[in-house]
């Protein structure tokens, strides 16, 4: 049953609020804790036992932290770095080029520097050399380094691997892995089909740090000290938040502990990066994935590859400005280009139906550092998974993106098994694939298949879940911080999202191109402040800034706005529909 009766808001969707059991639950959590029923409402969708509401509230990492050595290879893989660092060995590192990977290289680096030794950072080009390692890179490589770590790569990657002779290499991924492994030394990835699955929400970055913990231990039981890794979670956290993780156990108290760190300032790529991006509060797990981590890809999207792991690794704050300005200029230039693409393929997804278990695009030139991009706008568009593909003469190569429950990387890699792509992987919620233009049609109806075994084509874009309703007057800063308590927000623990009911609109005002600033009340008590980004993109924003007078149920996500040394409540408005 609908919401408020809401079958058609004015963005086109059906609002459902939460389930009766889930409501249930949330009253009897109230009573038995005094904690506020928003909140209580929040930590029940989420699935939260009422006994364990204030350890959830309150996560600490050494409570969640896993026994690193859980993981196959881990205590070989850092015997082996700890070795090298002893030696003084030369160590390469092979990143991957997107936010993960970068985060990655840097903690390494970062952690080497503190020891004493310099490494040599290799990312490869997107598109000359394509993801991963390579045979003529880990050739050159391993005939000047001793040894080798891929980070966030290198799985599949046995023939590059087997052309590193003469250098040990270590593998710390997260992709998942076929039947059989490369002949690395080590190979640490929670996604190994030999793993039980516990830590397989890890990202790249917290496999790293999972083995600089073991370093860590290794290094204690020597009688010696390593670095401080508690100082290197804001590059877990950026990674955790920017690769869509899921923020559950560990991986939440990473992103919490690390937006601690962040907030000191005190990594110079970060603080540059972010003022360059104009961030002047406190970073929450927002700005991770959507004012920092786009900037920090931007590099390996259409700029040099290496740009966003120099920066995240770099102790000189002369040099961090320079390459995060640089990075916020290509990250404007890769925003022109995603726009002419999408445009285009969300066109061409239209024309084939956005209703399928696979919704997907292909276009000639397309350039392959905005095609994972556009793929999720589709995706959040349609709620659907989504695949886009650049096509280059005989070949085109895309990427794709999921939504919760299913698995896109296991049905990619399953196609290239089945040599209907080239090549092809990743992990539950994103992958990359090279196909042949032959074979285009083909895969894509193959995979559509796959998917909808899964039960991609039971979701649609036209349901908005909503938390509950909430009034101007009892929307306080306080009870928002309290709900803050229950996130960090995002993948596998989506944000809490309230309607406002049957609200006047006082104000409304278009901000920029696109957004919507809105003033709203019940026309009793407090009046509230809303933004709508992207409000004019649609129906909403002209629907609102002409209303008439009308009365309007307003959805959406709260923030807290800090202006001036003062803090209001802000509603992050995204759905809204006729009172009345």
């Amino acid at each position: 049953m609908s919401f408020l009766g809401i079958e058609t808001s004015l963005t086109g969707r059906r609002w459902l609020g939460p389930a009766p059991e889930v409501e249930r639950f949330a009253e009897a959590m109230a009573q038995q804790t005094a904690l506020p029923a928003p909140l209580c409402q929040t930590l029940a969708r989420l699935e939260v036992a009422t006994g364990d509401a204030q350890t959830y509230l309150t996560p600490q990492l050494r409570d969640l932290l896993p026994d690193p050595r859980g993981l196959k290879d881990m205590e070989r893989a850092a015997t082996r770095y700890l070795q090298a660092v002893e030696r003084r060995e030369k160590i390469a590192i092979f990143a991957d080029y997107d936010v993960d990977g970068g985060s990655s290289a840097a903690l390494l680096l970062d952690w080497l520097r503190q020891m004493g030794l310099t490494a040599t950072l290799y990312v490869p080009d997107r598109i000359d050399e394509g993801y991963g390692p390579n045979e003529p890179a880990m050739a050159d490589l391993a005939a000047a380094h001793d040894l080798i770590i891929c980070v966030d790569c290198g799985t599949l990657s046995h023939g590059p691997v087997a052309a590193a002779r003469g250098a040990d290499v270590i593998i710390l991924d997260h992709h998942l892995g076929g039947e059989t492994l490369p002949g690395a030394l080590a190979v640490v990835n929670p996604n190994r089909q030999d793993e039980g699955g516990d830590l397989a929400h890890l990202c790249a970055a917290a496999v790293v740090f999972l083995m600089l913990v073991e370093a860590g231990r290794q290094l204690r039981e020597a009688g010696r000290k390593g670095p401080d890794l508690m100082a290197l979670l804001d590059l877990v956290a950026l990674a955790t938040v920017a690769d869509v993780a899921p923020l559950k156990g560990v991986n939440r108290a990473f992103v919490r502990q690390g937006l601690k760190v962040m907030a000191r300032r005190n990594r110079p790529g970060l603080v540059a990066l972010s003022d360059v991006a104009r961030l002047d509060t406190a970073p929450a797990a927002y700005h991770l994935g959507f004012v920092l981590g786009p900037r920090v890809n931007a590099g390996g999207r259409i700029g040099k590859a290496d740009l966003g792991a120099r920066l995240l690794s770099t102790n000189d704050p002369n040099e961090a400005r320079s390459l995060a300005e640089r990075l916020d200029q290509l990250n404007a230039e890769r925003r022109e280009v995603e726009a002419s693409v999408r445009a285009a393929a969300m066109e061409q997804a239209e024309t084939r139906g956005l209703d399928a278990p696979l919704v997907w695009a292909a276009g000639e030139g397309w350039h392959p550092g905005v095609v994972g991009i556009v793929a999720s706008r589709l995706k959040e568009a349609t709620n659907r998974p989504a695949v886009v593909i650049g096509l280059d003469g005989d070949e085109g190569k895309g990427s794709g993106r999921s939504i919760s429950g299913i698995d896109l990387g296991a049905s990619i890699q399953r196609l290239a098994a089945e040599g209907l792509l080239i090549k092809g992987g990743g992990h539950r919620m994103a992958a990359g694939l090279t196909v042949a233009r032959d074979q285009l049609e083909a895969s894509m109806a193959r995979l559509s298949e796959l998917l909808e075994r899964q039960g991609a084509a039971e979701a649609g874009p036209s349901d908005l879940r909503l938390d509950g309703l909430l009034m101007p007057d009892a929307t306080t800063v306080e009870l928002v911080e309290q709900i803050e308590a229950a996130g960090p927000f995002g993948a596998g623990a989506p944000g809490p999202r309230y309607v406002f009911p049957d609200m006047a609109v006082s104000f409304a005002k278009r901000i920029g191109d696109s957004h919507l600033k809105l003033r709203f009340s019940d026309g009793i008590g407090a009046q509230m402040d809303a933004i709508a980004f992207g409000a004019f993109d649609g129906p909403l924003g002209p629907a609102l800034e002409a209303h008439g007078g009308a009365r309007f149920h307003l959805a959406g996500r709260l923030d807290i706005n800090s202006w001036g040394g003062r803090k209001t409540v802000q509603l992050r408005l995204e759905d809204a529909a006729r009172a009345g």
